[in-house]
């Protein structure tokens, strides 16, 4: 794996900055975006030592400087080899009837339509090169509904359809496409999702011992290291307290 090249989205915390550390160990480069220069570029600092690293700035919600940012990488940071699709962010947690449509616009944006945008702008490249590995992260929300997740759940099964999809498109193209649907991992998820309620976040993960970001970074690191006749197209992991989204063994 040492020389390829690897972009990851959301590299500014959580299981993006845990899977850029895990391949810079390795040798892998990197192209890490976020939103967050500040991070970014602590992150840039701490592992150019290791690798090539090259950081982008953007929000994947924003088209235009999604694919400008993308297609003007240096050049030695234009053969990607792996796309991480890691962005993504939860906002609210309201019934239907209550729910904020500002939070379902950022949802929707962010989830679907910037993992749309970031792989549109990278794939020219792999197929052209008929080689390249996408890794789309998704949730178990993508897999079942629980109460007051409804727009975050049908983004993440718009994830779920997309990235079986891209599958089926980029079949016989030399491109493998796989899917990676955490359960609960103590991130900033639920800060961001209860916009800064720290008390409230922090219940979310009392009482049992969730996922950690390396846990799930160790799983993609895996996933992007088998033989290139293997794909692991579809993978959802939990921790051993959690049995779904609603059933969770707290102590």
């Amino acid at each position: 794996m040492e020389n390829k090249l690897a972009l990851i989205t959301g590299a500014t915390s959580g299981i993006g900055r845990a899977t850029a550390r895990i391949f810079a160990d390795n040798g892998v480069n990197l192209v890490i975006c976020g939103r967050r220069i500040d991070r970014l570029e602590s992150l840039k600092d701490e592992l150019s030592e290791k690798v090539k690293i090259h950081s982008l700035v953007f929000d994947v919600r924003n088209k235009e400087l999604v694919f400008n940012s993308i297609q003007g990488l240096p050049e030695d940071f234009t053969q990607i080899d792996i796309l991480v699709n890691n962005a993504g962010n939860a906002h609210g947690m309201d019934p239907i009837q209550s729910g904020s449509t500002e939070d379902w616009d950022a949802m929707l944006d962010i989830n679907v339509k910037g993992l749309l945008y970031v792989s549109k702008a990278v794939l020219p490249g792999m197929l052209e090169r008929a080689n390249g590995h996408i890794i789309n992260i998704g949730s178990t929300a993508g897999k079942e509904v629980y109460p007051n997740g409804n727009v975050y759940c049908a983004s993440k099964h718009a994830v779920d359809a997309i990235n079986q999809g891209m599958r089926l498109d980029l079949n016989g193209k030399g491109i493998r496409v796989a899917a990676i649907n955490p359960g609960l991992v103590e991130t900033e998820f639920s800060e961001v999702r209860f916009k800064g309620d720290t008390e409230r976040a922090e219940k979310v993960y009392k009482g049992f011992t969730p996922l950690k970001p390396e846990d799930i970074a160790d799983i993609i690191w895996f996933a992007v290291t088998r033989p290139s006749h293997v794909n692991i197209a579809d993978l959802t992991v939990m921790c051993l307290d959690q049995a779904s989204s609603t059933i969770v063994n707290k102590k």
